[in-house]
């Protein structure tokens, strides 16, 4: 028992690492594990997924909103989009054909993958435009960040609100009709779509994530899917998984970051197809 939980709470430690770095949460890795090398009932192994984003986000937005990292008033307004989009997708459960949902989600997430990689060949991180954005400027969206790898003040400028908040109300409706986690649609909605560097979209989605999985987990308590001898040492090993990311992302180089992110898009768009298909493995 004892060599159980230590494992999980080395599983958590590395997701939490990893999801403050990205601002994807972490339940993309515990959750596999949990079901595949545990062999673990997936309800519960989500149950402690949800959990442990909350983890993360608890652990990492501390340290970016003391960092001056993390964009709270872009945060605010695009998880009203997300808010309502989950829902709505709830109230679409059985209406909409979720196939069809997991092939329009998993294109998206393929086509910001291979932004992503024009952004690592172009090496353009930062928007500068003559005239800002008209509604970023009335919502004071624009923002500013230290990069400690550059050692410079990034002055950042957001464009295109309505497409962003069409894609977060999308991550939400796969979330209400799905159950799948929206970490990747949120970095996306920022830096595909609104132009925002990814170290603060990383960041502003990791206080998102846990919004949402905040709101979530009363559902999964009073549906006995939370075990607290996996949630438990999973949560605190995420903790200080998270806190030991977000210090190792203010220092990363963002074509890094890009370099892990592209892949792991790919793989998760790839996945969302072929489930949308029937395809699984």
């Amino acid at each position: 028992m004892l060599q159980t939980v230590l494992i999980i709470f080395g599983i958590g430690i590395l997701a939490g690492v990893l999801g403050a770095i990205l601002g994807i949460g972490g339940g993309i890795i515990i959750t596999p594990i949990l079901t595949l090398a545990f062999g673990l009932d997936i309800k519960y192994a989500i149950g402690a997924s949800v959990i442990s984003v909350i983890a993360t986000s608890s652990g990492a937005t501390i340290a970016y909103i003391k960092d001056d990292l993390l964009n709270l008033r872009v945060a605010m307004f695009l998880e009203i989009a997300t808010t309502v989009g989950a829902i709505v997708g709830a109230v679409l459960v059985g209406i909409v054909q979720p196939n069809f949902l997991y092939v329009l989600f998993g294109g998206l997430l393929l086509f910001s993958s291979w932004n992503m990689y024009r952004k690592l060949r172009a090496g353009s991180e930062v928007l500068h435009r003559p005239q800002p954005d008209p509604v970023a400027e009335k919502l004071r969206l624009n923002s500013s960040y230290y990069d400690k790898n550059t050692q410079q003040q990034v002055d950042y400028q957001v464009e295109h609100i309505p497409g962003g908040l069409g894609v977060m109300f999308g991550a939400g409706l796969a979330s209400g009709m799905l159950g799948i986690g929206s970490g990747p649609f949120k970095v996306m909605a920022m830096d595909t779509v609104m132009k925002m560097p990814l170290k603060p979209s990383s960041a502003t989605s990791n206080l998102m994530m846990g919004v949402t999985a905040a709101a979530s987990a009363t559902v999964y308590f009073f549906n006995g899917a939370i075990l607290p001898q996996i949630a438990a040492p999973l949560a605190v090993g995420v903790l200080i998984g998270a806190t030991l990311g977000t210090r190792v992302m203010q220092i990363l180089p963002a074509r890094w970051i890009r370099i892990i992110f592209v892949p792991l898009l790919l793989y998760i768009g790839g996945q969302m197809i072929l489930k949308g298909f029937g395809v699984s493995f």
